[in-house]
């Protein structure tokens, strides 16, 4: 009889699974597992990994967690947090090679992905500015601004400035409702109306505002706002 623990054959199997058939053959929790394989080498991680599904809600609300709520979790120390937000910061680094210096109106679904990977589980709104040459190849990706849970400060003539540095012939500005309803606020449409009216006099064209959320996303442009 094996002296091993039961752990040690069943993190064997899974890698093995996963090595052969990739991701689509394992749940979320067991992910979550290979995850923290290596961040606790010792003892059975699936009760963590199903505990941490069943309070954020899937794979990528775990990874996506904020670091300080991960760490009030029990079982999972700082490296285990570590490697859920490597994960998190991959999965983002990845998103966003696949859209910059690419024409972004030919890959648009690849570029709400990454919005949405990179901003739609923040707990406060961001706000975040795409600029495009006059190829509409993406230039420039900055988040300007950080706000609060449901307000981000915009100044409309540093955005158009900005633009003007970067000699950019257009952009698209994207920000995340942490609520979860994408629905554009009167200050959304506002503020929206007020950069597009300091970019047609300088010839910048506002191609989209889109607004991301953990449930989808909103498009000015789409919806006939822009």
């Amino acid at each position: 009889m094996s002296d091993k623990p039961h752990y040690v054959g069943h993190r064997k199997r899974l890698r093995a699974r996963f090595l052969k058939t990739g991701s689509e053959s394992l749940h979320d929790y067991e992910l979550i597992e290979l995850l923290l394989f290596g961040a606790i080498p010792r003892g059975d991680v699936k009760p963590l990994a199903k505990r941490l599904i069943t309070t954020f809600g899937s794979f990528a609300e775990v990874i996506s967690a904020d670091a300080r709520t991960l760490a009030l979790e029990d079982g999972l120390g700082e490296a285990a947090v570590c490697a859920l937000k490597i994960a998190q910061a991959g999965a983002i680094r990845l998103a966003q090679e696949q859209v910059m210096n690419k024409p972004v109106l030919s890959s648009w679904q690849m570029l709400l992905d990454y919005c949405r990977a990179s901003m739609a589980y923040h707990g406060v709104e961001q706000f975040r500015l795409l600029y495009l040459n006059r190829k509409n190849v993406l230039i420039a990706d900055e988040l300007q601004q950080r706000g609060t849970i449901d307000h981000t400060p915009v100044y409309p003539r540093e955005v158009i400035k900005r633009a003007l540095e970067l000699e950019a012939s257009a952009l698209i500005m994207v920000h995340n409702h942490p609520s979860g309803d994408t629905t554009p606020s009167p200050a959304d449409i506002d503020m929206t109306k007020r950069i597009k009216s300091i970019a047609r006099p300088l010839s910048i064209e506002i191609h989209d505002h889109v607004i991301v959320s953990r449930k989808g996303y909103y498009s000015f442009k789409s919806t006939g706002l822009l």
